[in-house]
């Protein structure tokens, strides 16, 4: 018996660890799109069984969500609040868990992926989704290009005919096809924090046990004002920098200080002008295609 055939594909179904009302920072129109989306979820039998409109929307059983923007902004973790909101198991599924050497397996991961999440009642999350949601090719060049269609053929027939939540996440909105945009019900943006969200995000991350130099709610608003432009996981990373500093600087008596937090505010906007892509243009579609090819594990 071949590898092939001892191959199985299964997934970690977890509970929740949080719900957008407690866990989540949000900017208004954010919260106001998952609230909608969750509205139409809790009144799905009167409008689709009461109201008839089933009748002329067969295929809107299931609730398709699409998170987009940049990285950090709390895509993630607002997928799995949502299932806590929603009091539903969770299955968070990622490009290596879809990933295989053998032609045509991962399609049927995705199909697997589907039969999973309908047997659990669970929410049904996929990060990094431009890889899976990019165009379909109408110019095939190589068998793997068939494999691509066939992955994006089945997700469309998936979606069509799954009777849960689905959401997907990505940093690269603009790669995808048409067919699924017009599939999905919520395209809910998040954006880099504005002014009031970052206050929440000090708040919350600085956390009532760090001892402070000055008065807390005058170093959260000070700290709000100067890290304009970086993510909420942009500012976990300086209060990760930070709070070492003022330990290697008085072990004995540690005092958290605007100095130890203001650079390493400079610090992290360093490193994002000069490490890595991280506000990066959208890529080309042939880049995703060849992101895809290498998901498959059969690129060149």
């Amino acid at each position: 018996m071949t590898d092939r055939h001892h191959k199985q594909t299964t997934y970690e179904v977890r509970d929740p660890t949080t719900t957008l009302e407690k866990g989540v920072v949000l900017s208004l129109e954010t919260r106001r799109m998952f609230e909608e989306a969750i509205g139409a979820m809790r009144h799905h039998k009167t409008i689709y069984s009461d109201w008839g409109f089933g009748d002329v929307d067969p295929t809107g059983r299931n609730m398709i969500l699409n998170l987009y923007g940049p990285p950090g902004t709390g895509k993630t973790l607002a997928a799995e609040a949502l299932a806590g909101t929603l009091a539903r198991k969770y299955i968070h599924i990622g490009i290596s868990e879809l990933e295989s050497k053998f032609v045509g397996e991962t399609a049927k991961n995705i199909s697997a992926a589907f039969q999973f999440a309908a047997s659990e009642g669970a929410l049904l999350f996929f990060d990094e989704a431009d890889t899976l949601l990019g165009a379909r090719l109408s110019t095939v060049t190589q068998g793997i290009d068939n494999e691509i269609n066939a992955m994006r053929s089945t997700l469309l027939i998936e979606l069509e005919r799954f009777e849960g939540v689905v959401v997907f996440a990505t940093n690269f909105a603009k790669n995808y096809d048409s067919a699924f945009v017009s599939r999905i019900r919520y395209h809910i943006e998040f954006k880099l924090p504005d002014l009031p969200s970052r206050k929440l995000l000090w708040q919350r991350m600085l956390v009532p046990g760090v001892p402070l130099a000055e008065e807390r709610d005058s170093l959260i608003d000070r700290c709000a004002a100067e890290s304009e432009g970086l993510s909420g996981r942009e500012i976990r990373t300086v209060l990760r920098t930070a709070f070492p500093r003022a330990l290697v600087e008085s072990s004995e008596q540690p005092m958290v200080r605007w100095e130890h937090i203001s650079t390493a505010i400079s610090d992290v906007r360093m490193a994002n002008n000069n490490v890595g892509s991280r506000r990066q243009e959208q890529t080309t579609n042939a880049g995703s295609v060849e992101h895809a090819r290498q998901m498959l594990g059969l690129a060149k």
